[in-house]
């Protein structure tokens, strides 16, 4: 597969086989993604990567912390910014709309959009999860190349048959992600990732989000 199939054939994954993810496999595509491009090659980026025991450890003490506040911990990095204008808000609402639709759950069944919810700290059943820690000391630039690592690494996946699904609902228990791996003052958990053979027969799956016109995303000049 070509990095533009790739590309283009990337989606977020929320259903996952049972499959595993052998170590190997998933040091292979670390060590593609480990030469995403890096800014005065700071490389501002760490990983850690959690599977059997130790996944449902991480899945289990969210799963308590939501139970008792659904909202999540308060936190300095939220996931959007507060009073979110368009297009913006729109895109987001259509999106979740969608994934609703397709998982066959109501817009009046609370209950069943808070299962899907949580489900993301399941990593929708994927075998492996992923989370992404950054040096607080780092800018909005370092910020930027950590997105370019996950980009990298989806699309490593993407090409090796495997699927991804980049998640900042775990920004809901920061915290207390912090606590649990024991980091040092100075570094952040910025998100997960759930990573896996995706579940092709589920319907969830089949959604491809709708992404604007060129015409509407750039502005081109000096050309012909």
């Amino acid at each position: 597969m070509n990095v533009i199939d790739a590309i283009k054939s990337r989606i977020s994954i929320r259903a996952f086989t049972d499959k595993p993810v052998a170590e190997q496999e998933l040091r292979a595509l670390l060590d593609i993604a480990r030469w995403s491009p890096s800014g005065g090659n700071l490389q501002p980026w760490k990983v850690i990567a959690v599977a059997g025991a130790e996944k449902q450890a991480v899945s289990d003490f969210a799963q308590r912390t939501l139970m008792a506040n659904m909202v999540g911990e308060a936190d300095e990095f939220p996931i959007y910014p507060s009073g979110l204008e368009e297009p913006y808000k729109t895109r987001r609402y259509e999106v979740g709309e969608e994934i609703y639709a397709l998982l066959g759950i109501a817009r009046d069944d609370k209950a069943g959009r808070y299962g899907q919810v949580a489900r993301n700290f399941l990593f929708f059943d994927a075998p492996v999860g992923l989370f992404f820690v950054i040096d607080r000391a780092m800018g909005n630039g370092q910020w930027a190349h950590l997105g370019m690592f996950m980009q990298t690494l989806a699309l490593a996946a993407e090409a090796k048959g495997l699927g991804t699904c980049m998640q900042e609902s775990w920004a809901m228990v920061r915290k207390s992600l912090h606590k649990h791996f024991n980091l040092p003052e100075n570094e952040v958990v910025y998100c997960g990732m759930a990573l896996g053979h995706p579940d092709r027969d589920a319907a969830v799956n089949t959604l491809r989000s709708k992404r604007a016109a060129i015409d509407e995303i750039a502005t081109l000049k000096g050309f012909g």
